[in-house]
């Protein structure tokens, strides 16, 4: 029996100017401008639809000097979606650009590594350097989506539905999980901040916000195996991703690319 095959968009919300000295561990001999994008993403099936991450707030962004190009769960209505309709939320991990407006999808289940909750709820988070990649609000409100029985817990790899899989490779967060999708393509991997650019699982250099460098290298490693090629792999914040890629439609350039065509090269 075949696989149910999902369209896969990518939907820029924001972006920041930085330096490639900042991206990478152990910094950067060139230092040369290296902006970052910021995205969610949706998988659109014949019979299900699947939301990948919900953003950051605009606050949040203004708070720590983003520019907010607008909000990620309302631009989900250029391509049909509803936020307060959507029934499931993929969260790959809980970091303010990832887990901001979870409150905006009334209806949905949120999907989310085991390992994630714990961290984002523990110890850990008692230090300023781990916390600060962390908006409190959107983790308190996350533990009273559990509270509701609003939350799906994942350990490692799982099925979600036919076409649709995460897989904890951590890294980058303990709980940090990519997307396995089946397109008309053949299999994509949404990779989110599991690699954060094309660099990063091309050459395998750590990106600098890391919690364990060896999970973050076995990653780029894993994103190989998970998807049909290199060019299926689609990281989390490069822009990149917006040259390689066709936007939906002409009113939607620089907003919203499709994902389940071939790339440009």
């Amino acid at each position: 029996m075949s696989l149910p095959q999902y369209e896969v968009f990518a939907l820029r919300y924001g972006t920041r100017d930085a330096r490639s000295a900042s991206h990478f561990l152990g910094g950067d001999p060139h230092d040369v401008p290296m902006p970052m994008d910021y995205f969610v993403w949706a998988a659109v099936g014949p019979e299900k639809t699947f939301v990948i991450d919900t953003g950051m707030t605009q606050e949040d962004a203004l708070e720590r000097k983003r520019t907010f190009l607008c909000c990620p769960a309302e631009s989900l209505a250029e391509i049909g979606i509803k936020a307060s309709e959507v029934s499931d939320v993929i969260l790959t991990h809980l970091h303010y650009d990832h887990a901001g407006n979870y409150n905006k999808f009334t209806a949905a289940t949120f999907h989310l590594q085991d390992r994630e909750m714990e961290y984002a709820t523990g110890r850990f988070m008692s230090y300023q350097k781990t916390a600060h990649s962390f908006d409190v609000d959107d983790v308190t409100g996350l533990v009273r989506a559990n509270f509701a029985g609003r939350m799906q817990f994942h350990d490692g790899e799982s099925e979600l539905t036919p076409g649709i899989s995460v897989h904890r490779l951590g890294g980058h967060t303990p709980g940090m999980q990519c997307v396995r999708v089946n397109t008309a393509r053949g299999i994509v991997v949404l990779a989110s901040d599991t690699s954060h650019f094309y660099e990063n699982f091309v050459n395998y250099r750590p990106y600098v916000n890391v919690v364990n460098q060896a999970e973050m290298l076995d990653g780029y490693r894993s994103l190989r195996r998970l998807a049909d090629s290199l060019d299926h792999i689609v990281p989390g914040h490069d822009p990149l991703v917006m040259k390689k890629y066709p936007a939906m439609s002409k009113a939607t350039e620089g907003l919203v690319i499709r994902l389940d065509v071939a790339p440009k090269h």
